[in-house]
């Protein structure tokens, strides 16, 4: 039970999730631009969920770079809590823009749930 439930994290995080942000992406660069507020806010919470994948992405290069963190390292600590706020917050504000039609409208959400995932593990594993 607890390897097929490892395994399907893995595909998650690290399949998953970076083809659902390269998507939302692509959409996002083709579909014509939304002027109202709720589909803003979709693109919004979208951007706030890529800043988190991309703390993670900066700080997987780093620790492979700089030959890892110390155990409970204080910076690391930080950066977890800031990825937990940015993919919260993405959450927050991605789900104020489903209503209205939006080329990241599903796209936020579910990545931001995604990155809140990757980031509590993440912690729990420190």
């Amino acid at each position: 039970m607890g390897s097929a439930l490892l395994i399907t994290y893995a595909i998650g995080v690290y399949g998953v999730l970076p083809a659902t942000l390269i998507w939302g992406w692509a959409r996002w660069v083709r579909a014509p631009r939304p002027r109202t507020l709720v589909p803003v806010l979709a693109f919004v919470g979208f951007l706030l969920v890529t800043v988190s994948a991309l703390l993670a992405i900066s700080t997987l290069l780093y620790a492979r770079i700089a030959g890892g963190f110390r155990y409970y390292d204080p910076a690391l600590m930080r950066i977890y809590g800031c990825g937990l706020v940015l993919s919260l917050a993405g959450g927050a504000v991605a789900l104020r823009g489903v209503w209205r039609p939006s080329p990241v409208r599903w796209h936020a959400p579910a990545c931001a749930f995604g990155m809140f995932v990757f980031w509590l593990m993440a912690a729990a594993s420190e």
